[in-house]
């Protein structure tokens, strides 16, 4: 395996009794309901680099062939808890139910992320009761400080991620990146739609949601200054925070 690639996981593999599966970049992605076109322009940016990555999945599609091909890529589950606290069942009539849907599409999976990071404890005991072992609901924003893993009570090792698209837009205004870090868990959280429209602030992302299934129409609207879709590209050119 080349330096690189070492200087990349994927988030099952993280032992918390081992430092050098930790110490790393993580690449991961929360497919929330992306069009195919969409979905695969975010593979594709991956696939030319050679990097592993976690893809967090909420539905059926054929491009979970396409990543399941690749070695270099693993399957979590990203499922929607979040109709259960207004009361709506169309997800599912209970939290079991909800990760269950998921589970049987992807029932390899070992690595989860909820849907708006909605956790509690009856929820992380529920994830591993059902075989889940890697759970990364933990936002700490980049901040200088080295980051680790940690076990939680039931045995699930917790993975906090310390930058994400959309909240660096809702806490700047703006993508910005976070500092370099020499050591630690290197967590980055992206979203298909927002690498394409490459967002670089919310307002563009929420000024495009009707046309969000449409990708020629959206192409029109990829900002072309610095955004998320720039911050990726960095990242998987330097092989580095930048």
């Amino acid at each position: 395996m080349s330096k690189v690639i070492e200087n990349f996981g994927k988030i099952s593999e993280i032992s918390t009794s081992n430092i050098h599966t930790f110490n790393k970049i993580f690449l991961t992605f929360d497919i929330d309901w992306a069009c195919d076109e969409i979905l695969s322009d975010a593979i594709s940016l991956v696939e030319e680099a050679n990097l592993p990555a976690t893809w967090f999945v909420t539905n059926e599609t054929p491009l979970l062939s396409r990543l399941r091909g690749n070695p270099n890529f693993e399957l979590g589950v990203h499922p929607n808890f979040n109709y259960l606290l207004d009361g709506n069942s169309k997800n599912g009539h209970n939290a079991e139910e909800v990760l269950d849907r998921l589970l049987d599409l992807v029932p390899e999976a070992k690595s989860i992320r909820s849907h708006s990071l909605l956790q509690s404890e009856r929820l992380i005991d529920l994830f591993a009761a059902k075989g889940l072992s890697h759970v990364s609901n933990f936002f700490i924003p980049a901040s200088g400080l080295v980051v680790s893993p940690w076990k939680l009570w039931n045995g699930i090792t917790a993975i906090p991620h310390c930058w994400q698209d959309n909240v660096s837009c809702l806490l700047n205004k703006t993508i910005q990146p976070p500092p370099a870090t020499a050591s630690g868990t290197r967590v980055f959280d992206f979203h298909p739609i927002h690498i394409f429209l490459n967002t670089d602030c919310m307002g563009r992302y929420e000024s495009t949601r009707n046309i969000h299934r449409n990708p020629e129409e959206l192409m029109k609207r990829r900002y072309k200054g610095k955004g998320a879709r720039s911050y990726l590209k960095s990242l998987l050119e330097s092989n580095e925070c930048v």
